[in-house]
């Protein structure tokens, strides 16, 4: 398909910079399968939607301090490298985008967590070896530290990775240290948040549980691949980032006699939606799974698991625009995305919410 069907204008005002407080407070738009009229309700509402019976699926990845500042040297010039780790390939190597790209060299080194002072001292730093570069910035590094050392030492000396679209208008603080992590963040990995997660709050569980719906989690560590937009002109040109993905044999078997019972399984996130389609075989059951995905879903797919979809809304030109254009129709989605515009929902990893029935 043309990329382009999938764009849109977003009014500047519309991006959230930060969240709704307290988080279930925030506005879900619903969107039922044609002919249903939209409906503008609010994410506390979300029990109140859902039927005795059905089950909600959530990610419990948590988001790591992937983002890196640190420097190059050559001679006596030093020069700032800012490193943003996107997927892990191997316990010591990771491929990151990296400004300025186009300066670096393969097999250069470079250190990260130190000050660019240069008469600063050096105590703590992470250090890494340019191994590849590719297009739009994307570099393969090599760290000198691997496991679980590698992993403290990022937690470390690295900063919580806002999104572009809200770290170029203001920088990272204390406050996101705590928003940008669902209440479920348990398994460390992901280098961006599942944001529909964003919106829960204990209250809001305990509702949702009192009104005879199931919470079951999974896990897909995201990868920052998953929110850019797509460069291509066709869709079918597009490569995904590979991102890890598990959902244990007890979970894929509460789930399938959840279907079997007649009810129906509500993904809480494109994320954890990606999560449970890779998992299931064609005949629409799930299997434990634990691997790395490159799911990508577009108009035509054809669906096996998730019956409704919680998620925020997305980039134009993005993978996750695509998912819910194919998930309740691309005419569909694009006239719910006019009437939020329109009618004032906040949009991205802070914004509002959508609640979504397959088409």
């Amino acid at each position: 398909m043309r990329v382009d069907l999938f764009d849109f204008e977003l009014p500047q005002d519309r991006i959230a910079l930060r969240p709704t407080v307290p988080r279930d407070a925030a506005r879900l738009l619903v969107v039922p399968a044609r002919p249903a009229p939209l409906e503008d309700r609010c994410v506390r509402d979300l029990p109140a939607l859902l039927r005795p019976g059905d089950a909600l699926v959530v990610n419990d990845t948590r988001v790591i301090h992937a983002r890196l500042d640190g420097f190059r040297q050559r001679g006596e010039a030093r020069a700032h490298v800012e490193a943003t780790l996107i997927e892990r390939l191997s316990a010591s190597r990771w491929q990151a985008l990296t400004r300025p790209a186009k300066k670096l060299r393969v097999g250069e080194r470079l250190r990260f967590g130190a000050p660019t002072d240069e008469n600063a001292r050096l105590p703590g730093a992470l250090e890494a070896t340019v191994e590849e570069k590719g297009e739009g910035g994307e570099t393969i590094l090599a760290f000198d530290l691997c496991g679980p050392a590698l992993d403290e030492a990022i937690e470390s000396l690295g900063a919580m990775p806002l999104p572009p679209y809200i770290a170029g208008r203001r920088a990272a603080d204390a406050r996101d240290e705590a928003d940008y992590q669902t209440m479920f963040a348990r398994e460390a990995g992901a280098v961006a948040a599942p944001t529909a997660g964003l919106h829960f709050t204990p209250g809001l569980l305990a509702a949702a549980e009192q009104a005879g719906v199931a919470i079951h989690l999974v896990t897909l560590h995201v990868g920052a691949g998953t929110f850019l937009p797509v460069k291509t002109e066709r869709t079918e040109d597009h490569k995904m980032h590979a991102e890890e993905a598990i959902i244990d044999a007890e979970t894929a078997a509460a789930l399938n006699a959840v279907h079997a019972r007649g009810g129906r399984i509500v993904a809480a996130g494109t994320t954890a939606l990606r999560c449970l389609e890779s998992a299931a075989q064609p005949d629409g059951v799930l299997r434990e799974y634990r691997d790395r995905t490159r799911i990508f879903i577009t108009p035509g797919y054809k669906w096996r698991v998730v019956d409704a979809l919680m998620t925020n809304f997305h980039l134009p030109r993005s993978t996750l625009f695509m998912l819910v254009c194919a998930f309740s129709g691309l005419e569909r989605m694009q006239a719910a995305y006019a009437h939020a515009i329109r009618a004032g929902y906040r949009f991205y990893s802070y914004g509002d919410a959508s609640l979504l029935w397959r088409a």
